[in-house]
């Protein structure tokens, strides 16, 4: 669903631009090359959704510029972001970076307003095949993702996220010194959790949440830490079912098994009702997408990446425009 509009020189590489049809009718992306202050020794892409005009936002007071120059060298007007607008760290799945794009669209404008301005900066260098050994890449991955939050700082984001489960183990380094709003997946996840207002389903029992990933990632360990925290009993399936219904579930979909994915998923599910869970979250986003949207189980279940995407829907929104 994306079409590309027009590559963008930026500093020392290009960012390709996408423009994704589905996203907005009012979307403003420049069809000449432009020019960026912002240096970067890597190709990344960015993705910039405007829906103000390509030019000067009168009584703006808070909205963050890029300069540009098209390409016959001429100046012209800078691109100006409103002061709600969304910066957005692409991860090393651009699949869940397009899932939160997904759910953020929709959330943002269900009730028929405008899609809320956001910018996408994706750096290919923080792909899965630099992720088989996360001790060697940390500082390296760090590094780069503070660039990128500090570039959608100076674009003048109201807040950033990141939908991306790998990378939230990093997320306090990322962050040291932000200026803005940097959300956290588990602290979403929580927020749901308590406006959900959950009662044990065993009499004397905590709320219990499963946690359901392809893998015991990082990541997986820092949301059992946060739930802990946070009053939550954490169930995790048993080494049987991740064995024989979660890992095979994931392959199935990478065979494009649907039908055999989502049965296998199922499975999963119920193992963990039967545990007395009251909601399971799922932390991986090979799993988040395999039941089909009426499922019924889905109801027992929370994908982060949608929390993600309702909380900075609550920040986006909680800015004053009028100025805009």
């Amino acid at each position: 669903m994306l079409e590309r509009i027009s590559t963008i020189p930026c500093g020392f590489s290009y960012f390709p631009v996408y423009f994704p049809k589905v996203l907005h009718r009012h979307s403003i992306i420049a069809k000449t090359p432009l020019s960026c202050s912002v240096s970067n020794s890597n190709p990344s892409s960015l993705l910039i959704n405007n829906n103000h005009t390509h030019g000067n936002v009168s009584g703006s007071k808070n909205s963050g510029t890029i300069s540009t120059t098209s390409g016959d060298g001429h100046e012209d007007a800078p691109f100006r972001f409103p002061n709600n607008t969304v910066g957005i760290v692409g991860g090393i799945s651009t699949a869940s970076t397009l899932h939160f794009l997904q759910k953020f669209v929709e959330l943002s404008s269900q009730d028929g307003g405008e899609t809320i301005p956001f910018i996408v900066c994706n750096d290919p260098i923080l792909n899965i095949n630099n992720f088989h050994d996360p001790r060697s890449q940390k500082m390296l991955f760090v590094e780069k993702l503070r660039e990128r939050r500090v570039f959608l700082e100076k674009c003048g984001a109201c807040c950033i996220v990141m939908p991306c489960h790998s990378l939230q183990v990093w997320h306090e380094e990322i962050v040291t010194d932000n200026s803005i709003p940097f959300l956290h997946t588990s602290d979403c996840i929580v927020k749901d959790l308590k406006a959900a207002n959950l009662k044990p389903v065993e009499t004397g029992s905590n709320v219990r949440i499963g946690l359901l990933s392809s893998d015991s990632s990082l990541s997986t360990r820092f949301y059992q830490g946060k739930l802990q925290n946070e009053g939550f009993e954490v169930i995790y399936p048993d080494k049987a079912t991740m064995e024989h219904a979660v890992i095979p579930a994931v392959d199935a979909v990478r065979r494009k098994d649907t039908e055999g994915a989502r049965n296998l998923l199922r499975i999963a599910i119920q193992v963990l009702l039967v545990k007395a869970v009251n909601t399971i979250v799922f932390t991986s986003h090979d799993l988040s997408r395999i039941l089909p949207p009426d499922d019924p189980l889905l109801a027992k279940c929370i994908d982060p990446i949608e929390s993600l995407a309702r909380e900075t829907v609550r920040q986006a929104t909680s800015i004053d425009t009028n100025d805009l």
